[in-house]
């Protein structure tokens, strides 16, 4: 019986000559059809998910000269998503913030590229647009907490009040005030259970009188 040699396709033997060199560069993808191309981008997103530890920034470091901006992003987002759900699960589980090396334990990540993140994450661009994409959402949020809050929730109303700048400022003889149990605007003081009970236009009218104690009233003392 004849043992079947594999043998390699041309294709895969650039792919291989590539994998052995220590670098990567863009000119070393010259004599590389565009099937080769997609072939090499599919070798490397296997070694990636394969790869742990120091081995993964190796490689990282290997191809980093190849790599679109967009793969960059890519692998940024695994890491700090990596990163912050390891953080999230270890804190609970152990009742204090973890160590370097439980993250990395935890993460597959090196240490050096979790020092590295942790140092430099809020400068990079990815985690701006994070932060933008959080502050579209706020009015959306404070919507649903101003409908607690007209239904007489007494904590929703106070973060609503806070929130907007309101609490404890004065403009035009208004004075806005939050306590645990009670909102006092002015003499009036609204408890929970009068805030449940006044029509949709007074509590539309309280809104208005909210909006208008802006920031730029005087602190009341």
């Amino acid at each position: 019986m004849k043992t079947q040699r594999l043998t390699l396709t041309d294709s895969e033997k650039k792919i291989t000559a590539l994998m052995s060199l220590e670098k990567i560069t863009v000119n070393d993808l010259d004599n590389l059809d565009l099937g080769e191309r997609q072939y090499l981008g599919t070798v490397c997103t296997q070694m990636l998910q394969n790869l742990k530890d120091r081995e993964r920034d190796d490689f990282l470091n290997k191809i980093e000269p190849i790599m679109l901006d967009s793969n960059k992003q890519q692998v940024w987002e695994y890491n700090h998503q990596a990163i912050t759900d390891a953080i999230s699960k270890l804190t609970e589980e152990h009742g204090s913030m973890p160590t370097k090396n439980q993250l990395a334990e935890e993460t597959g990540l090196s240490r050096q590229t979790i020092s590295k993140h942790l140092k430099e994450y809020q400068t990079h661009p990815a985690h701006a647009e994070q932060i933008e994409q959080y502050k579209m959402m706020a009015p959306k949020l404070m919507a649903k907490v101003f409908q607690y809050a007209a239904k007489g929730d007494i904590r929703a109303a106070r973060l609503y009040l806070e929130t907007v700048g309101a609490t404890g400022k004065q403009q035009n003889n208004t004075v806005v005030k939050s306590q645990n149990n009670h909102i006092q605007i002015n003499n009036t003081i609204l408890s929970q259970e009068n805030i449940k009970r006044l029509s949709a236009e007074q509590l539309s009218q309280i809104e208005h009188i909210v909006a208008k104690a802006l920031p730029e009233g005087k602190m009341i003392g």
